[in-house]
């Protein structure tokens, strides 16, 4: 998957760019705050047609504009694809090959990218709720039916913690219409768990190659996939939901009492294990930033595995955040295999003998121009 043309309108601090890129290595060399970061976002946005960095659309925007334009020309095995996002104050319209699509869930999966920036490294030791937005934004891009059931579970999940909420303080009494909501939410919610299961396995898997890579056999990694569904339950979806159906009835008393949803997937949590030990809690910090290397390489590689095909990679800024040997596994790992997109302040933080011959743009107070 690649990437071969770009053109913004009234994007951040871009007034417009028209533009193609190389299919390997494209490096974006300028000083802080000149727009290099505006510009990975851009093609983030073009992917997954939300940004990483806000929750609030107009924000990107261009001050004093009425909307924002995002297109790009996408070349998959397929053949080639035209994709356009549309954002305005009245919210956001996404086209592909011209025709507008009614929802933006079928917009989604067109454009796979992977994000690698200097606040990932914090994934390992961070909290359980970056480390579920991380899983479902990924496992989103790579899978429809998991962007579904994801969708349709937070829809029940808003819906139930409202109810359970007039239940307590006896607004509502009605303990079949609740029964209904439990019975929606464990059918999504055993559909995610078993998703993640097995991609989470998957993944771990080709993590712990990488890892052991990195530090030549010196350390072993895997996931722990923490939920309150018994390991020996997460492979069939059929038991995970009558698991989670016997949780919620034990549990009925104390979510109506705490007016909120005790149990299912919005409590899962992920744990790196390397040598045996949670590396969040008693790894060094080269451990973790290894780990959060192995982990960022490994997503490449699923969803490859589960796409049929390469994402493209966006690196903001994170080679200045590495050690020269994790920043050569990286370096090698993408090389000739995955089109990458570079923010960096100086060309020398590139290792030469690696790439060789990237394609450069000097990116100058919102413009963008092939160096």
């Amino acid at each position: 998957m690649k990437l071969d043309h770009l053109v913004l309108k009234n994007y951040r601090n871009y007034a417009a760019v028209d533009t193609t890129f190389s299919p390997e290595i494209n490096v974006l060399i300028g000083a802080n705050a000149q727009g290099k970061t505006n510009l990975l976002e851009s093609i983030y946005v073009l992917a997954l047609a939300r940004s990483h960095r806000t929750n609030n659309d107009k924000k990107l925007i261009r001050f004093g504009s009425e909307f924002a334009r995002v297109s790009g020309q996408v070349s998959r095995q397929s053949g080639s694809h035209q994709l356009e996002l549309i954002i305005s104050h009245q919210g956001k319209r996404a086209r592909i090959d011209r025709i507008e699509q009614p929802k933006l869930s079928q917009y989604l999966g067109h454009f796979n990218v992977i994000l690698f920036a200097p606040e990932d490294l914090a994934i390992v030791k961070g909290s359980p709720a970056g480390r579920r937005r991380f899983i479902d934004m990924e496992f989103g891009q790579m899978s429809p039916k998991y962007l579904y059931n994801l969708s349709q579970y937070k829809t029940f999940l808003k819906q139930r913690n409202a109810y359970l909420k007039q239940l307590k303080y006896h607004q509502a009494k009605d303990l079949v219409y609740l029964d209904v909501l439990t019975d929606s939410l464990a059918a999504f919610g055993a559909e995610l768990i078993t998703a993640r299961a097995k991609l989470l396995e998957t993944m771990s898997d080709y993590a712990a190659t990488i890892q052991q890579d990195i530090t030549k056999g010196r350390e072993s990694l895997h996931f722990s996939y923490q939920t309150q569904v018994d390991p020996s339950l997460r492979g069939d979806s059929e038991q995970v939901y009558t698991a989670l159906g016997e949780m919620f009835a034990k549990q009925q008393a104390r979510e109506i009492e705490q007016g909120t949803s005790l149990v299912g997937p919005q409590r899962d949590d992920v744990l790196f294990i390397v040598n045996d030990k949670d590396v969040a809690n008693f790894g060094s910090q080269g451990q973790q930033r290894t780990t959060a290397l192995a982990v960022k390489l490994a997503e490449i590689d699923l969803m490859k595995d589960q796409t049929g095909e390469y994402p493209v990679l966006l690196l903001d800024d994170v080679l200045s955040e590495l050690d020269a040997a994790r920043q050569t596994h990286l370096l090698k790992a993408i090389q000739t295999k995955v089109q990458t997109f570079l923010t960096t302040t100086s060309l020398e933080g590139i290792q030469k003998e690696i790439i060789a011959t990237p394609a450069v743009f000097k990116v100058d107070e919102g413009t963008l121009a092939r160096a």
